[in-house]
């Protein structure tokens, strides 16, 4: 059985590629974690609508 271990919001901001999906995981307040699962082409969109709003 694999080790148990608790889910928190500690921790960075992270993206891993599982298969042809990038899954985002996004601290939140309060604790926990937003998971958001993309294609490259939301990923794509995400980018330029950050770049607008940042620089």
């Amino acid at each position: 059985m694999a080790a148990m271990k608790p889910r928190t919001g500690d921790g960075p901001m992270e993206v891993t590629k599982e298969g042809r999906s990038l899954i985002m995981r996004v601290p939140i307040d309060g604790g926990g974690r937003l998971v958001v699962e993309l294609n490259a082409e939301e990923a794509g969109n995400l980018k330029d609508c950050l770049l607008t709003v940042t620089g």
